[in-house]
């Protein structure tokens, strides 16, 4: 009897400490970064807060004895291997090395102003034809999310252009020629002739995109970075396909607190005046805008020293803003770190503590996406989501990611 007991003992003790080593090792896996820069010539800190031991991979020998000075546009680099309690491999990771970067730090909100390359659908609707009867000409044969790029073979760049070409081609069957996930398909479509005298599709699209947000950086070159996650479509959720974008003058007019269940925003008046466009967009990415600066519009902002992720500490940080109409720092604390890039700008958790911000907006509102981050007197990254269950609390973008880096 006892032998039997000890032996289940035995089991349920090997069992436990497996499934302690498999939690472990996802837990290490997520809290170690898959790359990291370092500024060439610094001591390398592998300060992860989890036990493992750092070692350099084999192949790696004669590229870490052979490191030059970084030029531009490269990053040597070489691997190290994560080991749990120094024996179990757990991950490797890159190591690249760079010079010491600095950005001037914004805080100012922008308006942004984004065409389409297409036109997005946005759904499908019922229309009514002209004796009166309920039609789905479009109903399964496009998509949320697709864009409209050409009708029998003809490119259409705007919902007017679109709207006069099905007018035009009348109850014949059009070929719409879409993008559907980066691929072009082409689907059959009858118009309905509808009781105003038009004819008809059933959908709904859009052609461009307006909103305010927080220019984040810019260089002295005029290159700028701003909102650490993508300008998209507000019914779809869709990233949009950008074929031209400008960033303009805004000014705050109101502010809608954020409450439990009810995250807040912030109301801007965009000025769309030739005078007032900063710049241009260039590209639309999931970290975040990017684009050049006019001249004129290098006017906010403070230089920062370049701040990489494992020397970011928990604790306090502040926010760079312009909600209160004037450029100002709010009190943040850094509650936790994700190195693992899963989603790759919610690598930074706060809390927002200071009491004048939480006053003036409740915490984190729509429209201060892309508030630099500052900690230490340098720069680690922007404002990217809020908390729709607790407005205080936010997430943040790493630096790093939205340097392109």
């Amino acid at each position: 009897m006892k032998k039997r007991f000890y032996h289940w003992i035995q089991k349920i003790t090997v069992l436990g400490f497996c499934l302690v080593a498999v939690f472990a090792g996802k837990t290490f896996y997520q809290a170690i970064p898959d790359e990291m820069y370092v500024v060439f010539g610094e001591e390398v800190r592998y300060d992860f807060h989890v036990p493992v031991s750092v070692v350099l991979k084999d192949d790696s020998t004669e590229v870490f004895e052979n490191l030059t000075k970084p030029v531009e546009g490269t990053n040597p680099s070489y691997t190290v291997s994560c080991r749990l309690f120094g024996i179990f491999p757990v991950k490797d990771v890159k190591v690249m090395l760079v010079g010491r970067g600095k950005v001037l730090a914004s805080g100012m909100p922008i308006g942004i102003y984004v065409k389409t390359d297409g036109i997005l659908v946005l759904g499908t609707t019922d229309v009514e034809d002209s004796g009166g009867r309920e039609c789905h000409p479009a109903q399964n044969l496009v998509k949320s999310g697709d864009y409209i790029v050409s009708v029998n073979g003809e490119p259409v760049y705007e919902k007017e252009e679109l709207i006069e070409k099905i007018d035009a081609y009348g109850e014949d069957r059009e070929i719409l020629g879409l993008r559907r996930n980066g691929e072009y398909i082409e689907v059959s479509i009858t118009p309905v002739l509808g009781a105003e005298g038009r004819h008809l599709l059933g959908i709904w699209v859009r052609d461009d995109l307006a909103g305010v947000g927080t220019l984040t950086y810019y260089r002295d070159d005029g290159s700028f970075g701003a909102l650490g996650h993508a300008v998209s479509d507000g019914d779809t959720g869709t990233q949009m396909t950008m074929s031209e974008g400008w960033v303009y003058l805004a000014d705050i007019i109101g502010i809608k607190k954020g409450e439990k269940g009810r995250p807040g925003e912030l109301s801007g008046m965009i000025d769309y005046s030739r005078e007032c466009c900063l710049g241009t967009i260039t590209e639309n990415t999931q970290l975040g805008i990017r684009g050049e600066l006019a001249e004129s519009a290098k006017t906010s902002g403070e230089s920062y020293e370049v701040c990489y992720k494992q020397d970011i500490r928990l604790g306090t940080a502040y926010i760079i803003s312009q909600v209160s109409g004037e450029r100002e720092r709010y009190e943040i604390s850094i509650e936790s770190l994700d190195y693992s890039g899963e989603v790759e700008n919610k690598g930074i958790l706060f809390r927002v503590t200071d009491p004048k911000l939480l006053e003036l907006t409740g915490g984190i509102v729509q429209g201060m996406s892309g508030s630099p981050i500052i900690q230490d007197g340098k720069i680690i990254g922007a404002v990217t989501h809020v908390f729709v269950s607790d407005a205080s609390m936010g997430y943040g973008i790493f630096i790093e990611k939205m340097l392109g880096q």
